[in-house]
Formats: structure tokens, C-alpha cells, sequence
């Protein structure tokens, strides 16, 4: 294992930063978890994934391949085939989204009550102060 950078991500040009960016994005987790079970064509995807437009769809796409997480395979059919598949680098992050996939299930409950109890503070909050939001850590 390589030495790690003191401060690591926290450092302005740690380029782990980049790619922290990426694993972290709702569509990069979602494309990687559609492509677990094999090969998938593009406008699959576009199905499997609602709510993707076919930029963004493409642009997530372009950037796993690019960071060895996705191949991209063009078959020459007409029309042209491309299917994308994970990578062995790519299916390593496996255990990880699908632990964070399933802690999403497990805590969807308790984390869309905290958003109630805190939409209904901030709600009063403002009923309180006529709509102005208080000025914090500026010690007023």
C-alpha cells in the first residue's frame, strides 16, 4: 500500500479528492449497483436508472470509464451495440455501495423523521422571526 498523504482528501490537491467526488454522486453508486449482475447497453440503463437524463447518464459514465471503475464495448452492428460492464477494479467497490445501499434501506425511517423534525424547526423558526433567518456564528 502506498504512503499516505498527511491531510490526505482534506488537502486542497490530493487527487483522491477527484475521485471521492465521483464514488460519493447518487448516479455513480446507482450506474455501478445497474451494471452489478453483467454487460448493460446504454439506453438499458437509461431505463433501469429513472430520473437520469442521457447527458448526465453519459458524463457518469465517461468518468467511471475514465477512473477504470466501467469498459465501455463497442460492437460493430448496425446500429452500433455499446454495452458497459464493471471493471475487477470496479466490482471491488461492490461490498462498500452495497453496504451503503443497504444502510440507505435499513435508515430511511429515522432519517425522513430527523428531516420532519427539522423542516418543522426551521418552519417556526421563521414564523418566529417573521420569515428572517437568525444570524449565527458571527457573535451577534
Amino acid at each position: 500500500m502506498a504512503a499516505r498523504k498527511p491531510g490526505g482528501p482534506f488537502v486542497a490537491t490530493c487527487p483522491t479528492r477527484e475521485l471521492l467526488d465521483q464514488l460519493a454522486d447518487k448516479w455513480s453508486v446507482l450506474l455501478l449497483l445497474a451494471l452489478s449482475d453483467g454487460p448493460v447497453r446504454f439506453n438499458a440503463l437509461k431505463r433501469k436508472v429513472e430520473g437520469i437524463t442521457q447527458k448526465m447518464l453519459g458524463q457518469t459514465l465517461r468518468r467511471l470509464e475514465r477512473n477504470g471503475l466501467v469498459e465501455r464495448r463497442v460492437f460493430a452492428t448496425v446500429p452500433v451495440t455499446v454495452e458497459y460492464e464493471v471493471t475487477p477494479l470496479g466490482r471491488s467497490l461492490y461490498g462498500i455501495v452495497d453496504a451503503i445501499r443497504n444502510w440507505s434501506i435499513d435508515h430511511i425511517g429515522v432519517v425522513q423523521k430527523a428531516r420532519e423534525r427539522f423542516d418543522s424547526a426551521r418552519d417556526r423558526e421563521q414564523d418566529a422571526t417573521g420569515g428572517a433567518r437568525p444570524m449565527r456564528g458571527r457573535g451577534r
